[in-house]
């Protein structure tokens, strides 16, 4: 008898939700949460942090952390303003890709790059290329190149875990751990 309730249990567990790895229906409108690592070239220097990003509809809040968890950095923006936290320095800006320039000495297009970690184009034209499932494998927008490296699983609505997206002398590296949709 208690081998029969947890085969149940493992059943019901098992249905109890999709994968946080697979795209919901609606990808444009979702709010997720990211876990993962970054790693940044930008004219022959490199760094590299743990990575947590929140993306709502209205604002975005970026966490880049020390190799023991510690936020480094935080960067958040709405619609309104921009503000960068390094330490004991704080910025602000009217928008994020200015004030990320003006801290950091490179940018990232984060209203393309929430579509982009999603596998989908931003809003205006993109040259897209894609494999045998239909998954973007390249992408080239707005002056970025996107290459998507890895999926969490082989299916066609999986998730990318590893992108590499590179502008100019800016290369960036990211590898996703962890996937959370409509966090708080």
């Amino acid at each position: 008898m208690i081998r029969g309730l947890l085969i149940l249990l493992l059943l019901l567990s098992g249905c109890a939700s999709q994968p946080a790895a697979i795209r919901p229906v609606q990808p444009e409108s979702a709010s997720f949460a990211m876990n993962g690592r970054i790693s940044i070239k930008h004219n022959g220097t490199r760094d590299s942090a743990g990575l947590r990003w929140v993306h709502h509809a209205q604002s975005d809040e970026i966490l880049l952390l020390t190799p023991l968890g510690q936020t480094a950095a935080r960067i958040y923006r709405d619609d309104s303003q921009a503000t960068l936290d390094n330490g004991d320095k704080h910025y602000s800006d009217t928008d994020v890709e200015s004030l990320m320039m003006q801290v950091l000495g490179w940018r990232l297009q984060l209203d393309g790059l929430h579509r982009w970690i999603l596998g989908m184009a931003a809003e205006n034209g993109a040259l897209l290329e894609r494999d045998g499932l239909g998954r973007l494998t390249a992408l080239h927008q707005d002056g970025w190149e996107v290459r998507y490296q890895k999926y969490a699983y082989d299916k066609a609505d999986s998730l990318p875990t590893r992108l590499q997206l590179s502008r100019e002398n800016l290369q960036v590296v990211l590898l996703i751990d962890e996937w959370e949709w409509n966090p708080k």
